[in-house]
């Protein structure tokens, strides 16, 4: 046990650095399961949003020290969009449908497995005190839509690997959190929206999960990206996201992509043409 803890304590010091830039900061340390450094990735990209948290995530000690922005969010929010990218971690358990879509070496044996602290990808999530999400202030609430963005960067970086098999299990997942978006609880602006492209990003993130061919995934996510900025535009970001352009893809005819990053990392060509493209747009 003190041998945890001192572990525990190692990686909240070696962090320290890197959260140096997130205001009225607080860290906490949660052991989340996960096997390996492809586990690590997707861990801490679902953990982490540019100024607001940042998560690392040890592969031996099975520990995360997560630092965030107590204004903003909260360790809870941090935890959910973790467990909808599939990892379990000591307050919230993975949907089924996350966990069986990582993939094989990211299966974990789950441990303490219960329908009372399991979470599906809705406003209505239970924290082990059996609190609703509704009974939250806003400010302890993670926007569903901010799930969905959460999970199309995920599916983003996949491609940008040329992982085709990863971008087609990230896909999955964001068709789930795309499916359990509640029309009752938005704002009208974003209502509007959300009906309009409610069916095609849905149709597109689907196609994506249904192969692991990275040019037919490409050329959806060409598409859902071009969906995915219009329902951002609506919704409004919690950060600065880039929009950027790649002007080769589709025979010279040009596709865009949302990006957290300001540097250009190709979705479209991955490390064939890496830094090809340029932002077109900051998105505030």
């Amino acid at each position: 046990m003190k041998t945890k803890i001192f572990l525990a304590i190692m990686i909240l010091l070696s962090g320290l650095t890197s959260f140096a830039q997130i205001k009225n900061p607080k860290t906490e340390t949660v052991k989340i399961s996960g096997n390996c450094d492809m586990c690590k990735n997707t861990i801490e990209t679902a953990g982490n949003k540019k100024g607001i948290s940042k998560t690392e995530w040890n592969e031996q000690t099975k520990f995360a020290s997560i630092t965030y922005n107590s204004e903003k969010t909260t360790k809870d929010a941090v935890l959910k969009n973790i467990a909808l990218a599939g990892y379990d971690s000591e307050l919230f358990l993975a949907p089924d449908a996350a966990y069986n879509s990582l993939p094989n070496c990211c299966k974990y044996d789950r441990e303490n497995k219960s329908a009372e602290t399991s979470i599906t990808p809705s406003v209505n999530m239970i924290d082990h005190s059996g609190h609703s999400e509704m009974n939250k202030t806003d400010a302890e609430k993670e926007n569903d839509f901010q799930i969905v963005f959460n999970n199309y960067f995920l599916l983003k970086d996949a491609l940008i690997k040329s992982d085709g098999v990863n971008a087609a299990d990230h896909a999955k997942i964001l068709n789930a959190s795309l499916l359990a978006i509640k029309m009752e609880t938005l704002k009208e602006d974003e209502h509007l929206a959300w009906m309009k492209l409610e069916k095609d990003l849905k149709f597109h993130a689907e196609h994506i999960a249904e192969t692991t061919d990275l040019g037919h995934q490409r050329d959806h996510f060409s598409s859902l990206s071009l969906n995915m900025y219009t329902l951002l535009k609506s919704v409004k970001p919690t950060e600065s996201i880039y929009y950027q352009n790649c002007p080769m893809f589709n025979d010279g005819k040009g596709a865009n992509w949302l990006s957290r990053e300001s540097a250009i990392k190709n979705p479209y060509y991955g490390v064939q043409m890496l830094s090809c493209g340029k932002t077109i747009e900051t998105i505030k």
